[in-house]
């Protein structure tokens, strides 16, 4: 069996890069949680690795807005080397702060036209931290490698930056993988099934490929039944929700 080597991304600030490599660990790969600075100073390097992933977090405090530091850096300093492994058929996966980061960087909505519609992620419309449980539906055109499978999911979202923002080109052409709903699946619900005022209630975006997918919830924080807030009351799968979006990632690595 292929081994399928992930690279797990951590600057000051990142918070959820233990869980993620976890995940993925889990789901069958060998994961490496690599600080910045190491991909900077070459002392490791991309092209070993079939999946890149920048977790959550805060990175650098988001002191002058959400992943705007960490955004910078991927641009200015690795922007060549992330093309390269983008070309080379490499996987990239952000998760809440790594969406915020690669909607900053121009990995997202597309690294190969960066004369693409615009993608941001603003303040949430309700001018505070949102912490909960939220639910989720996939779009069944999308080309994302990672929702392969997926009809819904139920996960958890912590953040203060998570409007997904463009304009009517982007609306029209980004290719949006994932969205908030209410409960009964309904995808123009409001706030709080919205929890941040996204844009056409995006909470994911893939590039044209489907192999660069960012989502603002956590799918590392439920890949256990026991992570589910009702847990203890209702009869659920072993794994969850989000356990197959690493599953999906890992199964598409070892294919290639």
């Amino acid at each position: 069996m292929a081994k399928v080597n992930v690279l797990v991304l951590r600057g000051p600030g990142t918070n959820c890069d233990q869980e993620t490599a976890f995940a993925f660990q889990q789901a069958g790969a060998v994961t490496s949680v690599c600080h910045i600075n190491a991909l900077i100073r070459h002392e490791r390097r991309l092209v070993d690795y079939q999946v890149l992933v920048i977790p959550g977090g805060f990175s650098y405090g988001d002191d002058i807005g959400a992943g705007k530091v960490l955004a910078n850096e991927l641009k200015l300093k690795l922007g060549e080397d992330i093309q390269l492994f983008v070309n080379n058929g490499g996987l990239i996966l952000g998760i809440c702060n790594g969406f915020q980061v690669m909607a900053k960087a121009g990995i997202l909505p597309d690294i190969r036209q960066p004369a693409g519609p615009p993608l941001t992620l603003g303040t949430n419309d309700s001018g505070r931290f949102e912490c909960r449980w939220v639910h989720l539906v996939t779009d069944k055109k999308s080309p994302c490698v990672f929702t392969q499978g997926i009809d819904s999911m139920y996960l958890p979202i912590a953040h203060g930056e998570g409007k997904v923002i463009t304009d009517m080109r982007g609306l029209r052409e980004i290719k949006a993988a994932l969205y908030y709903t209410d409960e009964s699946g309904n995808i123009q619900a409001g706030y709080p099934d919205n929890p941040n005022g996204s844009m056409n209630n995006i909470a994911g975006v893939c590039d044209a490929t489907g192999r660069i997918f960012a989502l603002m919830p956590h799918p590392e924080r439920y890949i256990r039944f026991q992570q589910h807030p009702h847990w203890t009351r209702k009869k659920l799968k072993e794994h969850g929700d989000g356990f197959i979006i690493f599953q999906n990632a890992v199964k598409f690595a070892r294919s290639k």
